[in-house]
């Protein structure tokens, strides 16, 4: 609600009055105070934990707007639900994030907006115009003015965030370094880093990735830079997920500061010291005003269209 009413203020607008409870047997029920009819309609919703509920709510309010005649829905899914399910790893797997596609489909949107998809092919799985905003330079522009003039390496923390790594070196003007890593299939969250390659020693380091969940992978990786001589180590992600023991891991000495946007939630127990909230209400603001008056989304983001 936080992050919709900042973007609301932003556009100038309000968020349309909106009732919305559960039942005893814990079903969701939800209905607009004031009529839609022939509106372009763009409803958020940040999916923090408790994914399922806020999903089926996001859900029904997309179905009220289609049934009440909204002219046009999109649906503003900072954090996109099911996303690292995004293939199967093994037989007899969903893949889920192109059910939530599906879902949202059947529901009644015309239009998807998302930011920093865990991986891109995720925008062919809606059958429609997907929105993928990037928070990498509203991130990277903070690096960049607050780690002015110190010697920077930008670092992936697996070989699949490697190209983002790389677009983040190219904006900083530093050199990139990789760190191989191993996950356990069988064994979600639990991830051990391994052999670095590039140059990490005396090195104000960014670790970058699209999400933080546990820290478990973040965390391990910083510690393996401190062990590689790294003068200190900077972490920085879009979504932070924070489920514990995160803000333990993370607030334990190997991250000397972690920097996140506010595409969920960040209550109170997931704050610490070393962290830093900026907020991405600018970014989607500007794209909802791109899409509701016909104009490019692309050009927010000059050299990545």
């Amino acid at each position: 609600m936080a992050l919709a009413e900042e973007v609301a203020e932003l556009l100038n607008t309000t968020l349309v009055p909106t009732t919305a409870y559960d039942f005893a047997n814990g079903e969701t029920f939800v209905r607009y105070e004031e009529s839609v009819r022939g509106v372009d309609a763009f409803v958020i919703q940040s999916h923090a934990a408790g994914i399922n509920n806020w999903v089926m709510e996001q859900l029904l309010m997309v179905d009220a707007l289609k049934r009440a005649s909204a002219k046009r829905i999109t649906v503003v899914a900072p954090f996109f639900p099911y996303a690292r399910q995004d293939k199967k790893h093994k037989g007899r797997e969903p893949i889920s994030a192109r059910l939530m596609t599906d879902l949202f489909k059947v529901a009644g949107a015309d239009r998807l907006m998302s930011v920093d998809l865990h991986t891109p092919q995720i925008q062919g799985f809606f059958d429609g115009p997907v929105d993928h905003l990037w928070g990498l330079p509203l991130l990277s522009d903070y690096v960049a003015e607050k780690y002015a003039g110190e010697l920077l390496t930008v670092v992936s923390p697996d070989s699949g965030r490697v190209r983002v790594a790389d677009i983040w070196a190219e904006r900083l003007a530093s050199p990139l370094a990789i760190i191989h890593k191993r996950r356990d299939p069988d064994r979600p969250n639990q991830v051990e880093a391994h052999e670095l390659v590039g140059d990490v020693e005396g090195r104000t380091c960014v670790l970058v990735d699209d999400m933080i969940d546990t820290g478990g992978t973040i965390v391990a990786a910083a510690q393996a830079l401190k062990n590689k001589g790294a003068a200190r180590v900077i972490v920085a992600a879009t979504h932070a997920v924070f489920s514990p023991p995160a803000v333990e891991r993370l607030s334990s000495g190997a991250v000397d500061e972690v920097i996140v946007t506010n595409t969920l939630p960040i209550t109170p127990e997931k704050k610490f010291e070393q962290l830093t909230v900026l907020s991405i209400a600018p970014l989607i603001a500007a794209a909802i005003s791109a899409v509701f008056g016909d104009d490019s989304v692309n050009k927010l983001f000059p050299g990545h269209a």
